[in-house]
C-alpha cells in the first residue's frame, strides 16, 4: 500500500520561508528608497529604479569594512564564494561605488575601499535601512518589531 500523500503546505509555511520573504522584502525596500535619495548620484539611482541594483550589491554595502577589505574577506563576510564577489566587486568599481588599492600591509594583496560616490551610497543605504525599520516597526508595532530583532539577533549569534 503506498503511503498517503503528505500535506504540501507546510513547505511555504515555515519560519526559514517567512524570514526569507521578510529579508527580500526588506531589502527591495531599501533599495527603493536608495532609488529616491536625492543624495545618491543620479546614475546609481537610476540603476536603483530600473532593478539593475539588487540585493546582491547590498552586501558590499553591508559587507565592506569602512577602511577596505580584502576581496577574500568580503566575500566570506557576505557568505559568497570569491568568485561571484570578484563579479560584484567588478560591477560597483564601474559604477564607481569601490575601488581597488594596494594594500599597505601586504604588497601583493589588494584592497576594496569605498570610493566618495561609494560612501555617499553607503550614508544612503543607512538612511533607506532607518526608514525600512521604522516602516517595520508602523506595520507591526514597536513591541512586535522588537520581539523580532531580539529574536533574530538571538538566533543568528
Amino acid at each position: 500500500m503506498l503511503n498517503p500523500p503528505l500535506p504540501d503546505g507546510w513547505r511555504q509555511a515555515h519560519l526559514g520561508h517567512w524570514m526569507s520573504q521578510a529579508l527580500l522584502r526588506f531589502d527591495a525596500r531599501v533599495l527603493s528608497l536608495m532609488a529616491r535619495n536625492e543624495d545618491v548620484p543620479l546614475a546609481l539611482s537610476n540603476l536603483a529604479a530600473r532593478g539593475r541594483l539588487s540585493a546582491s550589491h547590498i552586501h558590499i554595502t553591508r559587507h565592506l569594512a569602512l577602511d577596505g577589505s580584502r576581496l577574500t574577506d568580503l566575500a566570506q563576510r557576505a557568505n559568497m564564494t570569491k568568485q561571484a564577489m570578484g563579479k560584484l566587486v567588478d560591477q560597483c568599481e564601474a559604477w564607481g561605488l569601490v575601488m581597488r588599492q594596494d594594500d599597505p600591509r601586504d604588497a601583493r594583496a589588494r584592497r576594496i575601499v569605498f570610493t566618495p560616490v561609494g560612501l555617499a551610497w553607503l550614508q544612503a543605504y543607512r538612511q533607506a535601512v532607518a526608514q525600512a525599520e521604522e516602516e517595520l516597526r508602523a506595520a507591526v508595532g514597536a513591541e512586535v518589531a522588537t520581539v523580532i530583532a531580539i529574536g533574530l539577533e538571538a538566533y543568528a549569534a
